[in-house]
């Protein structure tokens, strides 16, 4: 196989990362945005020894499954990799990637597997769901004010003027900012040269309250004319809170340390079920409501608590899952690294008073170690880890903790499926995998996974 050669397949699988997969000569080709039971050309852009990657040419016979993206830029953009696949298809593909992840990264047998995983939950509305975005705002080759998403793997933006896993709101508050920097001579900052002012507008949105936080993100100490950026924002339905946030590091990093609060409040509110959260520019929140209460509401079932356990919940952010288990439990301990996470977390615990929870900052291999002797054993240990799964030392404390149950609450099924394996080596065996569609449109699935310990 050669780069820009011309080939005739049928797409007969699907990858990882959303793309479809081929073989030409039993030669696999990753083609994006292909799906599966395609007939295509491709051209070859990259061969490699034993696989190769393609781009379609010509789409000689739809697949079935196939379905007119209702985002017209789609593809260009690559935030949902997979939204030309019907949606019922999407969520066997995610169900089908933990499922193969547990079965092959995991070592769980079929069998196993057949028993204690469940349907995948997914969205009735698959759209609309997203209650944060942060557009990179810049200019496009004819020079006009663009505000956008990064193309896949690259710093290009894409103008995306509606984007459809965002809110509707979103477009309106987009054009009263590009319109006033086009009257107010505001420049869009340049990754190339460092120089210009707004490089970002980050916009959040309470689900439940209705309330609407912007925060232009700027290169400068302050934005020339904002007092009049304020009042045209101020006649936008919702907006409550409208910041400043000072990033003037040649970094990829979107937000800087100082934001500066123009009008309104520095926080929004939104509820997960019955408990409030208060919400700033940098908390990390979940970005789909909806299905955030599913995922909770699922990690509480888990947890099976009948108000006398201790709970400790590692990586618990701004004390989200910490808050709603503390409603059953005797007594929930929460650790995170962040300590700004941790500020909001005791915030939110004290506007929803609550004083069965209690938090502590640093890594949690860590903390759990120091603090856990003085509180006693934990019945349950809820964990929510970045990507990168859980530290081999943290696995190693909390199997000498030695708790009933393991709730683990997953945004990547191949580290968690890892994870499970190292805790059955301590004794440990899995009881109930769910999916739960967080993120429609992508390839990305989260996952609540109940492990429990062998007496």
């Amino acid at each position: 196989m050669k780069k820009n050669e011309i080939v005739t397949l049928t797409i007969e699988d699907i990858g990882i990362n959303g793309e479809g997969i081929g073989k030409v000569m039993n030669y696999p080709l990753f083609i994006k945005d292909a799906i599966v039971g395609d007939k295509i050309k491709a051209r070859v852009i990259k061969a490699k020894k034993n696989y190769g990657y393609g781009r379609i040419e010509e789409i000689i016979e739809p697949s079935k499954d196939r379905v007119v993206p209702p985002c017209f830029i789609a593809e260009k953009c690559g935030g949902c990799q997979i939204q030309a696949l019907s949606y019922e298809k999407q969520l066997e593909f995610k169900y089908n990637k933990v499922k193969q992840n547990l079965k092959r990264i995991g070592q769980v047998k079929e069998e196993v597997l057949d028993l204690v995983m469940e349907d995948i939950r997914g969205m009735k509305e698959p759209f609309r769901y997203r209650n944060k975005a942060a557009y990179p705002i810049g200019r496009n080759k004819e020079g006009k004010l663009m505000a956008g998403f990064y193309a896949g793997r690259t710093h290009s933006i894409i103008p995306v003027e509606d984007c459809l896993v965002g809110q509707e709101v979103n477009k309106e508050i987009l054009k009263t900012i590009l319109t006033f920097m086009q009257n107010h001579q505001i420049e869009p900052y340049n990754e190339q040269t460092q120089k210009g002012v707004l490089r970002h507008v980050l916009i959040r949105y309470g689900e439940a309250t209705g309330e609407i936080m912007v925060c232009l993100i700027i290169n400068a100490k302050s934005l020339k004319d904002s007092d009049k950026l304020v009042v045209e924002l101020q006649k936008i339905a919702g907006i409550k809170s409208i910041s400043l946030n000072i990033n003037r590091e040649n970094t990829n990093v979107i937000m800087g340390e100082k934001t500066l609060t123009l009008w309104g409040s520095p926080t929004i509110t939104d509820y997960i079920g019955e408990v409030k959260f208060q919400i700033s520019p940098k908390s990390f929140y979940q970005v789909n409501p909806a299905q955030t209460k599913v995922l909770y509401d699922l990690a509480l079932e888990m947890a099976d608590l009948s108000g006398k356990e201790t709970v400790w919940d590692l990586y618990c952010g701004i004390g989200t899952i910490s808050l709603f288990l503390s409603k059953k439990a005797k007594m929930v301990y929460g650790v995170e690294i962040v300590p700004q996470a941790i500020a909001d977390a005791k915030e939110n615990a004290r506007i929803n008073q609550i004083e069965n929870a209690k938090f502590f900052v640093g890594k949690a291999e860590e903390v759990v170690p120091r603090e856990q002797e003085k509180y006693g054993r934990a019945e349950v240990i809820v964990v929510d880890p970045p990507r990168k799964g859980l530290d081999e030392t943290l696995i190693a404390t909390m199997a000498q903790m030695s708790p009933d149950r393991i709730v683990y609450v997953s945004c990547d099924s191949a580290t968690m499926a890892r994870d499970v394996a190292l805790l059955s080596e301590k004794g440990y065996e899995l009881k109930r995998v769910v999916p739960v569609d967080q993120f429609p449109q992508t390839v990305h699935v989260e996952t609540v996974v109940l492990i429990t310990r062998n007496i």
